[in-house]
């Protein structure tokens, strides 16, 4: 027998996201539902004293207030909102909480990054497919920040979570995120990440381990290569190589932004910011000597839906 549902409601920089989730008779996590819309309530997240404007304000709340909806269907027992880095670092983040409760009467947990790297290694460890990896790193790139893991049989050992988001990135470095992306701006993302990382003290120390990559950014790149043969991101292989990444920057980057968002299997959204995520990772993969990494759905929310489940 099932359990009861539960659901989760991920306010991300870049979109927001809900999942629906039971647990099966063999105790397996189980998504009953899931959808995300792109809102980007972090648009100016990269400036000293962080604001929500009025308009990403109400793409935010008008978006939860339509995941809410999808979701009474399946009358889930516990219903959770959290919000990451845009909430989190905005000078006004308390304002839209407090708006959000009044119109939907649901409260938003704001997260710490420790709390959002390690309900990400939660939800990790749910994932079936990886359930044969004893040392792996996980990083999931998101508009507002990176986070970082490193599990040692299957255990976290270390957890970073860093300013490394591909909007921030794209604000900072890029004067026009309509034009091409420029060779300038790659080198400084570039440069940037590996600072960053370096700074973080995050070390790149586990025997024999693989990459594991979550989030919006390697969904997409499933998904364009996917369009390429006909196919959904799920019907792709879940490694994504650094040649992958690479290819796909220097296919990229050369477009303007009109240019971009015709590209099949990446959502005109995303276009502005998907260089700079781009970039972003390969610099991480490449400091960490990776040469590829294992893609996973299970995430955030997952880890969290499972830590309900188990109250």
């Amino acid at each position: 027998m099932s359990s009861p549902a539960v659901a989760i409601l991920d306010i991300g920089s870049n979109s927001i996201k809900v999942l629906v989730a039971t647990r099966d008779a063999a105790g397996q996590l189980t998504t009953l539902h899931q959808r995300s819309l792109d809102a980007r309530i972090s648009a100016g997240i990269s400036a000293a004293t962080p604001r929500l404007s009025d308009e990403g304000i109400a793409r935010g709340l008008a978006a939860i207030k339509e995941l809410l909806a999808s979701v009474a269907v399946f009358s889930p027992v516990r219903t959770l909102l959290v919000a990451t880095s845009a909430v989190r670092d905005a000078a006004n983040g308390a304002e839209f909480r407090a708006l959000v409760q009044r119109e939907t009467g649901h409260a938003i947990r704001i997260l710490t990054g420790e709390e959002e790297a390690n309900g990400i290694g939660r939800g990790l460890t749910c994932d079936p497919a990886l359930g044969a990896l004893r040392n792996f790193y996980v990083f999931d790139l998101g508009g507002g920040s990176l986070e970082c893991l490193a599990f040692r049989e299957r255990r976290v050992v270390q957890a970073a979570s860093l300013q490394l988001g591909c909007v921030r990135l794209t604000e900072k470095f890029v004067p026009d995120a309509t034009a091409p992306f420029p060779t300038a701006a790659r080198e400084a993302i570039a440069e940037h990440t590996r600072a960053v990382l370096a700074a973080s003290g995050f070390a790149f120390a586990l025997p024999a381990a693989v990459g594991v990559g979550t989030g919006g950014t390697v969904t997409t790149i499933r998904a364009i290569y996917g369009a390429r043969v006909g196919r959904k991101a799920e019907g792709m292989p879940a490694l994504v190589t650094v040649a992958q990444l690479r290819e796909l920057l220097d296919f990229l980057a050369p477009m303007p932004l009109e240019v971009r968002r015709t590209v099949p299997g990446l959502p005109p959204a995303r276009a502005d910011v998907f260089p700079a995520a781009l970039t972003t990772l390969l610099a991480v993969a490449e400091t960490a000597r990776l040469t590829a990494l294992h893609h996973s759905f299970y995430n955030l929310r997952y880890g969290l839906a499972a830590e309900l489940l188990n109250e």
